[in-house]
């Protein structure tokens, strides 16, 4: 028997409410983008193979790949988180960085947003951005880090890039 998403990685409603009030705290209104997808962290080679597999069972597994010296791997869910009105159907699993250690859990949200990232920007001036992604070439973006999470902005959908442009 499968078990549910829900089982293999908990409640993601409180994390999720804790974004969508760090966000509208932020004055950032994302009603009308698309939250592409979640990424939850684990802190063992071991736990990330296993759950790894787990989350494979309950979609597809859209790629594994080699970025910043770990794997990553990200995989499109049959049935989607539901949260409200949204449906998250990509979760994104980084195995554990070597020297690093990240508590297991929810860590960040990303946005597909519809207008380029000066003018999203340039409309939130008190906020921080951190803008090193804008010189990748591919899928550039630019984040909000605090201590317990990021939420990152695109102009294309994590399943999109894997597909289409990387």
């Amino acid at each position: 028997m499968l078990i549910s998403i829900h089982q293999l990685l908990g409640d993601v409603t409180p994390f999720l409410v804790h974004i969508f009030q760090y966000l509208s705290t932020k004055g950032i209104n994302v009603a009308n983008y698309e939250l592409d997808h979640i990424c939850y962290r684990v802190e063992t080679e071991e736990r990330y193979q296993q759950l790894k597999k787990e989350l494979s069972d309950l979609g597809e597994l859209l790629i594994e790949s080699q970025i910043g010296g770990r794997a990553i791997a990200s995989i499109k869910l049959d049935q989607p988180i539901i949260y409200k009105n949204r449906a998250i159907a990509v979760v994104e699993l980084p195995a554990p960085k070597k020297g690093s250690f990240y508590k297991e859990g929810f860590e960040h949200v990303e946005f597909v947003i519809d207008v380029p990232f000066d003018n999203f920007m340039a409309a939130h001036p008190h906020l921080d951005f951190i803008t090193k992604d804008l010189k990748k070439s591919v899928n550039q973006g630019i984040t909000l880090k605090e201590t317990d999470f990021s939420v990152k902005f695109h102009h294309h959908t994590l399943e999109y890039v894997i597909r289409y442009l990387d």
